[in-house]
C-alpha cells in the first residue's frame, strides 16, 4: 500500500501525545516514500503528520475543500492539490485516492470520514478498510460502540471486515504492509 490516506484532528489545543504519534507516523511514511492523502489543512494533527512526513521524502496531497481555501487554512507542504466543493466531496476524493486509510485522534470530523468510508465499504463501493490509530486507548469507545453494533445484530458481517485498530506505530505498519 503507498497510498496512504489519514483522517486527523484539525486542533492545535489537543494533548501533545498525539502530535508525538502524529509525527512519528509521518517520519515512517516519508521513509517508506509513501503518499500522503490528508485534508491539506495547515492546523493540528493534519499540518503536523503532513509536515514530518515530507520532511522524510514523502509525497504529499491534499484534498482541500473550498471553506479551507476562503479562510486561509490550506497547507503549503502539498505536493498536489485535489479542490472540491465540499466535504462530502473531499471524503469521496480520499477514499477513491487512498489504498488504505487511517484514523487519528480526531473529532467529529474524523467521525464522520471513519463512518463514511465504513459505510461505503459495507455496500460494496469498495473494499478499503479505515485503521483506528488507537494512541492512548483514544478510540475504545468506539471501538466497544462498534462491537455492540456487532452483538445486536445491528451489522450483517462483521465490521472488523471495515475496520482494523492498531494501539502501537508497529501494530499500525503491519496493517499497512
Amino acid at each position: 500500500m503507498d497510498k496512504i490516506g489519514i483522517f486527523c484532528s484539525a486542533s492545535d489545543c489537543i494533548d501533545p501525545i498525539y502530535f508525538e504519534k502524529a509525527r512519528e507516523l509521518g517520519i515512517w511514511l516519508g521513509e517508506q516514500r509513501k503518499t500522503l492523502i490528508y485534508g491539506g489543512a495547515n492546523i493540528g494533527l493534519m499540518e503536523c503528520v503532513a509536515k514530518a512526513a515530507r520532511d522524510s521524502g514523502a509525497t504529499i496531497m491534499g484534498v482541500v475543500p473550498t471553506k479551507l481555501e476562503e479562510r486561509g487554512a490550506v497547507s503549503d507542504l502539498l505536493d498536489i492539490t485535489f479542490r472540491t466543493d465540499n466535504l462530502s466531496d473531499r471524503k469521496d476524493v480520499m477514499a477513491r485516492e487512498a489504498d488504505v486509510l487511517v484514523a487519528l485522534p480526531g473529532g467529529v470530523g474524523t467521525l464522520d470520514e471513519i463512518f463514511h468510508v465504513m459505510a461505503a465499504a459495507t455496500i460494496g463501493y469498495h473494499t478499503k478498510k479505515v485503521i483506528l490509530y488507537n494512541v492512548d486507548g483514544f478510540w475504545n469507545d468506539i471501538i466497544g460502540f462498534l462491537q455492540t453494533l456487532e452483538v445486536k445484530h445491528f451489522t450483517r458481517r462483521p465490521l472488523s471486515n471495515y475496520y482494523g485498530v492498531a494501539n502501537h506505530l508497529e501494530e499500525l505498519v503491519e496493517q499497512l504492509k
